[in-house]
């Protein structure tokens, strides 16, 4: 019987610098660290979201997800949106949608964040708390810098200068 074994295509991590953290020095399964980072959201011209007091969390080869307590947000910034995804560790993710503006310019970004309402063991801390796709809004920014969201439909990681992939989510990526 003869075994074939192939080989995946594994990236090479590039190197971090000072003050540098690399994806790839990540676990998996994430760990979840709080962040006193002053993380700001703007849609629609309005800060719907403002905090000092998030959850980052940091996953293999993907950039750091933030998690921002639902007291944080605007009041009426947040609906529900219809679907659910399952992840692997945190459990099943319901979806809302992300309103900003005034008026007649109000801007509705349509699923673009997202909780679990009772998180699996081990992410209990993440109950309350909100995710957002930085990609839907007009910015995200981490400590007055503006995020660049990660590649991809599927995942909501947000890059920063202080890390350094190469990250999951482009084309080519999925078997990492």
């Amino acid at each position: 019987m003869r075994h074939e074994t192939r080989s995946k295509p594994w990236p090479t991590p590039l190197p971090a610098g000072p003050g540098q953290e690399s994806v790839w020095s990540y676990p998996r399964p994430p760990r979840v660290e709080p962040s006193t980072e002053h993380v700001v959201v703007r849609l629609g011209g309005q800060v719907v979201a403002e905090t000092r007091e998030s959850w980052r969390v940091l996953e293999t080869s993907h950039p750091p997800g933030y998690y921002l307590p639902r007291a944080s947000f605007a009041a009426g910034v947040l609906s529900p949106a219809p679907g659910r995804s399952l992840c692997e560790f945190k459990g099943q993710a319901g979806y809302l949608d992300v309103s900003g503006g005034e008026g007649g310019d109000r801007i509705v970004a349509d699923a673009a964040a997202w909780f679990y309402r009772e998180p699996w063991p081990g992410y209990e801390m993440l109950a309350d708390h909100v995710s957002l796709y930085p990609g839907a809004m007009d910015s995200c920014e981490v400590d007055g810098e503006r995020v660049q969201p990660q590649e991809g439909a599927f995942y909501g990681g947000w890059i920063t200068s202080r890390i350094v992939g190469p990250f999951k989510g482009g084309p080519g990526t999925m078997g990492w």
